[in-house]
């Protein structure tokens, strides 16, 4: 009789050492700050060029371009949280060839972009976002073939436009992010040696008189679009887009441009930045 009195009062001293112990847990767990929460994205593509370039050639050289991105998003405590920052790097490399497949071509252009937008709520599930970016361009054509001007630098930095349309669905209990973003670059300036000089007269012998422009949409009527596709496949996220690329200008009497049409592919993930704790 005494053994079970013993385990009733071990019994009731060990919940009551719960019912403390419960006692002291939170009521509810924080949420999740929303400027925290970062969404990376990695892609790789393949698509159709356009180049040309009247310095190096009359000619219109087309083929392929394989290009690489990584993208960053997230929001900011900026205007009451209603301004996300968008960080976009790429990087393309072209192989080409001119209309009567007699010569060849090489390219390349790195971009990188840091943009703020002010998110519109329209409904649960979509917004609309507008905002700008600053916009660093750096590459080359090279030619080879070409004696005397083998390679044309690229560099011109700029100020965009920029606007988003976000739309958040379900098909059959799959969440679906797509997303539409253009970029319009209004004002900037680009290098561009004069129609005829060498890049010797500009580097060796220092002439660089005209060699930097003020570009707009006079004479850079550009434009970037890209269309993503968000989708869960098993525990990984996985995003394909669509990028149409249109770079002209015509500075210094020369003409150029690089039309691009990519299809990419990769996966997508969320961090969260826990915020420092002082160590007492």
């Amino acid at each position: 009789m005494n053994r079970y009195k013993i385990t009733i009062l071990c019994g009731l001293l060990l919940g009551a050492a719960g019912l403390r112990a419960q006692d002291t847990l939170p009521t509810s767990l924080p949420t999740l700050e929303p400027n925290r929460i970062i969404t990376r994205a990695t892609l790789y593509g393949v698509g159709f060029t356009n180049v040309f370039d009247t310095y190096l050639s009359p000619q219109e050289y087309k083929g392929i371009d394989f290009r690489i991105s990584r993208e960053s998003m997230r929001m900011t405590k900026w205007m009451d949280g209603n301004v996300s920052q968008q960080t976009f790097f790429q990087a393309d490399l072209g192989y080409t060839h001119n209309r009567v497949d007699n010569n060849n071509s090489f390219s390349g252009l790195a971009n990188w972009n840091y943009g703020l937008h002010y998110n519109f709520p329209i409904t649960p599930n979509f917004k609309l976002l507008a905002g700008g970016l600053a916009d660093l361009n750096g590459g080359f054509v090279y030619n080879l073939r070409n004696g005397n001007n083998p390679a044309q630098a690229r560099a011109y930095v700029n100020l965009a436009a920029s606007g988003m349309a976000i739309w958040n669905l379900r098909i059959k209990n799959h969440p679906i992010t797509l997303r539409y973003q253009l970029n319009l670059p209004l004002m900037g300036v680009m290098f561009s040696p004069n129609y005829g000089q060498s890049y010797y007269e500009i580097f060796t012998l220092g002439h660089w008189d005209g060699v930097i422009k003020f570009t707009s949409l006079h004479n850079q009527p550009s434009l970037r679009q890209m269309l993503t596709a968000d989708f869960p496949v098993g525990r990984a996220r996985m995003r394909v887009a669509y990028i149409w690329d249109a770079q002209q200008a015509k500075v210094n009497e020369i003409k150029m441009h690089t039309y691009s049409h990519v299809f990419m592919v990769g996966f997508v993930k969320e961090l969260y930045l826990f915020p420092n704790r002082k160590q007492k």
